[in-house]
């Protein structure tokens, strides 16, 4: 490999994505490793999966620049740790790590500023400015104030499904979802199984799907929690606009992560009317392209290359061909 060289990481809760990408913008190397958590797993286990798919690929190679945008980098603090990590590898002299809604956003938008937010498994978002000033979230979950994704919706099934089923709530096709998907006799069951530890309370965000196929059938209680997330989503996009001086201003808003690019058209039209009401400039984009694009364009900023390098990037991804898009069902980041 000759040239200047971007090794483009995006670790993201269920894969992580790596490129080896040339400063004019052309792909070398690209390769799929496994889920980057840090907080489940360590910091050092976690760039593991990262340098093993590396070498892989590479043999060794040094890069002029690591750009690494990655899950569990939501604090200045996780970010300083993954970067030190990376640079203990001896993969590059320079290595900046972001959270990965900075790929979202830098993949979605035609240009480096605007919002980004993501909704998968969690929910996060990410403003830039034009001038370069930045805008988030600690993005910790509900005691960051944060509500949102597979994971909270899951959980708020379980919570209306089990009221239902005891008369404190009100009826609900949701408790029939959560029986079905886990086989069991009643709800109480489900609870028991959790509190027990006989059930992993992760597998709640498979519920996800069945919202949405509740509320599209017309389902009172699945329609608020669809109702409560196109809120959540137009929300943290509005209040990045407002904190950085873009409501009046036309600005774009990428949508990623599982629970967006699935388009369900109840979220999909509720968003629409979220948008107009909060913040009627602004123009909504749903993330086509992996957010590997963005964490390497990135990189390709950092080391000055021309904006054809990068065109020729996004036309690498553009023309190649891309998984399926996730389902609601899935919820993933």
């Amino acid at each position: 490999m000759s040239g200047r060289l971007v090794l483009a990481v995006d670790g993201g809760n269920s894969k992580t994505d790596v490129a080896v990408v040339s400063e004019d913008g052309r792909v070398l190397a690209e390769a799929r490793a496994g889920a980057f958590a840090p907080q489940r797993d360590g910091v050092a286990a976690a760039v593991d999966v990262v340098t093993a798919a590396v070498a892989a690929l590479t043999g060794g190679t040094r890069f002029d620049q690591v750009s690494a945008c990655l899950a569990g980098a939501d604090l200045p603090e996780e970010e300083a740790a993954l970067a030190r990590e990376f640079a203990a590898r001896g993969l590059s002299a320079e290595v900046v790590v972001r959270n990965d809604t900075f790929a979202l956003l830098r993949a979605g938008a035609s240009a480096p500023w605007g919002v980004a937010v993501v909704c998968g498994a969690g929910i996060n978002a990410v403003g830039v400015s034009p001038g370069g000033a930045v805008a988030r979230f600690p993005a910790l979950g509900r005691i960051s104030g944060d509500w949102g994704g597979g994971l909270d919706l899951g959980e708020e099934v379980l919570w209306h499904a089990v009221r239902a089923e005891d008369g404190r709530g009100a009826p609900t096709v949701l408790a029939e979802l959560v029986t079905a998907h886990f086989g069991t006799g009643s709800v109480t069951e489900v609870v028991l199984a959790l509190h027990t530890g006989g059930m992993d309370d992760g597998r709640l965000h498979e519920l996800a799907p069945g919202v949405f196929a509740a509320a599209g059938a017309g389902d009172a209680v699945a329609t608020s929690l669809v109702r409560r997330q196109a809120e959540e989503v137009a929300l943290m996009a509005e209040v990045c606009l407002r904190r950085l001086g873009l409501l009046g201003t036309p600005a774009e808003v990428v949508l990623g992560g599982g629970l967006l690019t699935a388009r369900d058209p109840l979220l999909t039209s509720l968003l629409e009317g979220e948008f107009a009401l909060r913040m009627p400039l602004a123009v909504p984009v749903v993330a086509e392209e992996p957010p590997v694009l963005g964490a390497a364009l990135l990189g390709l900023d950092r080391l000055g290359a021309s904006e054809a390098a990068g065109a020729r990037l996004r036309g690498h991804y553009r023309h190649s061909p891309l998984p399926d898009p996730p389902s609601a069902a899935q919820a993933v980041s």
